[in-house]
């Protein structure tokens, strides 16, 4: 009997060139990583354009998974990240671009809120 899955593709896990070879560069996992990341969302819009679900089983599945949450999480890492390295945590230039970054988690969170 021949079991037909409705999987599109699953993703275990992403090898990076600092697991393969031993060594790292600076952002080097982030230049690996972020294209993945970028890939997954690409044939999670594939799949919901070929697939028949509404537009609220959509919604659901997505806040269910945490998509947001994911999403949001890299822009405030991206903002701790910029106030650690700064060396004035009153730099005007530094706070703003924290702050920026900030804003764009919660505007993500805002946005599936009202979803």
């Amino acid at each position: 009997m021949n079991d037909e899955t409705t999987e599109l593709a699953t993703v275990t896990r992403v090898e990076t060139t600092n697991e393969r070879t031993g060594t790292s560069a600076d952002g080097e996992d982030l230049a690996v990583l972020a294209p993945a990341a970028a890939a997954a969302l690409d044939l999670l819009a594939d799949a919901i354009k070929r697939g028949r679900a509404d537009r609220a089983d959509i919604v659901e599945a997505l806040k269910t998974a945490g998509v947001h949450e994911a999403f949001a999480s890299v822009f405030d890492a991206a903002a701790e990240r910029v106030m650690d390295e700064a060396e004035d945590p009153f730099d005007f230039d530094d706070r703003l671009e924290a702050d920026n970054l900030s804003g764009a988690a919660a505007d993500i969170r805002r946005a599936f809120h009202w979803l």
